[in-house]
């Protein structure tokens, strides 16, 4: 078994029992709010392109994929109240850790994205396949602003396909080419910081980036210091227009 999973295995059985308390609590008050699973379980797609089921706790309306898109801005309507301060709090991930054991997922790695998202990646961001998709990873932190990024945008979707996702597969990416158990480590470290100094975060996640030999296109971006404009995802030649 290699180093990776056995961390995994270990720090998901440490956290899970840390967890449980909590997530029992936020679970409770959403099931209280409208009488339903707060558990969301939805398809992904993980290692060499295979599905799989991903749970999170629930933070938005029943059945809100049906409703409207994949991706959510802070005042999407779909969202419960509970649901705003859970996913201020990033505690909708922690479930997670039941995927991170199963060996579907690990902590570290490009975040897995819906069979629809996965059918619009180029042959590059095929790529991204290649190794267990993770709970976290430089992009999650550079992006946890996400739904900030997206709130000024009539087509939520359609601003993340041009502002978003080409950063996050390159960020993917640049990450798949320099992983290692360290490096993993740090990003945790950097995944918690990031809720209390944001700013301090993101100024070692750039440092860490051009140590990795990260292009300056690239470090820029990690810096987060400028405004995101409609960039071509990797292997595409122009920004995404349409879906």
């Amino acid at each position: 078994m290699k180093l990776k999973r056995i961390f995994d295995i270990f720090l998901g059985l440490f956290i899970l029992l840390l967890i449980t308390p909590f997530v029992i609590v936020f679970c409770f008050m959403i099931f209280i709010y409208d009488g339903s699973n707060p558990l969301y379980i939805s398809t992904r797609i993980g290692l060499k392109g295979k599905k799989f089921r991903i749970f999170k706790i629930r933070t938005m309306v029943v059945n809100a994929d049906k409703i409207g898109g994949t991706s959510t801005k802070k005042s999407d309507k779909r969202l419960l109240p509970v649901g705003k301060l859970i996913r201020k709090l990033k505690l909708d991930e922690l479930t997670q850790i039941l995927n991170v054991i199963n060996g579907s997922m690990s902590f570290v790695g490009p975040r897995p994205n819906t069979p629809y998202d996965v059918k619009l990646y180029s042959q590059e961001e095929k790529k991204l396949l290649s190794i267990r998709p993770g709970i976290t990873d430089i992009s999650s932190i550079v992006f946890s602003d996400e739904g900030d990024i997206l709130e000024k945008y009539d087509n939520p979707d359609l601003a993340y396909n041009q502002l978003i996702r080409p950063w996050k597969s390159r960020l993917g990416l640049f990450y798949i080419n320099n992983s290692n158990l360290l490096l993993d480590i740090k990003l945790i470290l950097l995944t918690i910081f990031n809720s209390i100094n944001r700013k301090r975060t993101l100024k070692i996640l750039s440092i860490i980036t051009k140590k990795f030999g990260g292009s300056t296109q690239l470090i820029e971006i990690v810096r987060r210091k400028n405004d995101l404009i409609p960039t071509p995802p990797p292997g595409f030649l122009n920004p995404i227009s349409e879906l």
